[in-house]
């Protein structure tokens, strides 16, 4: 680990959840860090997903919601770094309720750089997405690609993040860096089209519905390659504030992961339905083709450790267990 490292404390919002469990387990595998606090309201997190930790003096947990913001702002205080990774996580929810990726998204990021303008955390760490860019097609978008114009509730949410932060670095002396994800897979996942495909084929191995024709093409990258990016850049990046994009750069289809479900389910393709829909979109807001460079944070040394099928591959074959003892 990097020199940013050595010392901190750092709160992580949203901590509780799939990809903030795997922070947890890493920040405190470095002996040097200094502390570790989740806050999370529970919507999505799971208790087992830290149980491990909880004997470890520097862990700590407290169960809010970030709404809250004066129970936001004492968790935060005495921390240095916060790592932001609370939002809606069913992306598809939006098209039923406008709302809620601005009660969900937007608030919440407004409340977390506000909490931290008042206390003593003065680095954020944002997890924001590739719905930023909106619908590009097949063009490999850049950071500074412009004009940014979301196609869905989720990623308007997520630029807005992003438009705060900035923000509140110009004005209120924070430092930080949004990160633009791929689709994030890997052992603990709580929801994503891996996620979907087990559940469904497990309770069912006759037939199993896809949202969509198939052919949407993104890149999958594994957990652990985005906490390692996350902290690679929090470790070299010199400027006040910088977004990066996270990714494999090389990509999949929604028919070849449910055909690589069926493979690693020992299922044989000849038994199981697939019954696609007719259009590219899986849902309203949907961006069927996601293409990513990553050109900047690769400059800056970072390598991801597993193309987009190892990383899926990893992901199911991990959630298998879980789903037979009826954790996912």
């Amino acid at each position: 680990m990097g020199h940013q490292l050595s010392g901190r404390k750092f709160c992580i919002v949203g901590g509780a959840g799939f990809i903030g469990s795997h922070f947890t387990d890493v920040l405190l595998g470095d002996p040097s860090v200094a502390g570790v606090t989740l806050f999370d309201n529970f919507s999505s997190g799971r208790e087992w997903h830290y149980q491990q930790h909880l004997t470890d003096k520097r862990f700590k947990v407290v169960r809010g919601d970030v709404k809250d913001l004066p129970a936001l702002k004492k968790a935060m205080d005495g921390h240095d770094t916060v790592i932001h990774l609370a939002s809606n996580p069913d992306i598809a929810r939006a098209a039923t309720e406008p709302t809620i990726d601005f009660d969900e998204g937007t608030l919440l990021t407004n409340h977390v750089v506000e909490a931290m303008r008042c206390t003593s955390a003065k680095r954020l760490l944002y997890a924001s997405g590739s719905g930023v860019y909106g619908d590009l097609g097949t063009v490999e978008a850049q950071e500074d690609h412009g004009p940014l114009m979301p196609s869905s509730t989720y990623g308007a949410s997520k630029l807005a993040g992003e438009a705060l932060l900035a923000s509140y670095v110009a004005m209120f002396g924070l430092t930080g860096c949004a990160f633009r994800f791929g689709n994030v897979v890997g052992p603990r996942q709580t929801h994503g089209v891996g996620y979907d495909f087990v559940r469904r084929l497990l309770k069912d191995p006759t037939q199993l519905r896809i949202l969509g024709d198939g052919s949407q093409s993104k890149s999958y990258i594994y957990v652990r390659d985005v906490v390692s990016a996350v902290l690679w850049a929090h470790d070299h990046c010199e400027k006040p504030f910088e977004a990066y994009n996270v990714a494999t750069g090389d990509y999949i289809t929604v028919r070849e992961i449910a055909e690589l479900t069926l493979e690693i389910l020992e299922l044989s393709p000849k038994s199981v339905d697939l019954q696609f829909g007719d259009t590219p979109r899986g849902w309203k807001g949907d961006v069927p083709i996601v293409r990513l460079n990553t050109d900047r944070i690769q400059r800056m040394g970072w390598r991801c450790s597993l193309p987009t099928r190892r990383a899926l591959e990893e992901s199911i074959r991990a959630m298998i267990p879980d789903a037979k003892a009826g954790r996912l």
